[in-house]
């Protein structure tokens, strides 16, 4: 079950690399980001339907859209200098919360 959980941190990544390119695909006129965008989504929806053989629909898109959120507003700080203010920080340790509660917690999360 624990390769559940690699192909699932495999979708996140790849999913925010690619969003993360979108701004710098500038409308896909820029060949290098937007073949990120297509081969990063590309790879992040083949891994997470790995995922939903075993871990429920709800369960799974909870983690990989939280944590890819987080993960998103990370790497905007970090290469658009679009650095979120303290609301948009605490909202995003809520969902990181919610991301544990659903792991630890949770009977429908494979173990």
């Amino acid at each position: 079950m624990a390769y559940l959980y690699l192909y699932l941190a495999i979708a996140i990544v790849a999913e925010v690399a690619a969003t993360t390119a979108l701004k710098a695909s500038e409308q896909f006129s820029r060949t290098g980001p937007t073949l990120i965008v297509v081969i990063g989504y590309g790879i992040a929806f083949y891994m997470l339907t790995l995922v939903l053989r075993t871990i429920p629909v709800g369960v799974s898109y909870a983690i990989w859209s939280g944590m890819g959120i987080v993960l998103v507003a990370i790497a905007g700080a970090v290469v658009y200098k679009q650095v979120p203010d303290w609301p948009a920080i605490i909202g995003m340790g809520l969902i990181i919360a919610g991301v544990l509660v659903i792991n630890v917690f949770s009977r429908t999360v494979a173990h």
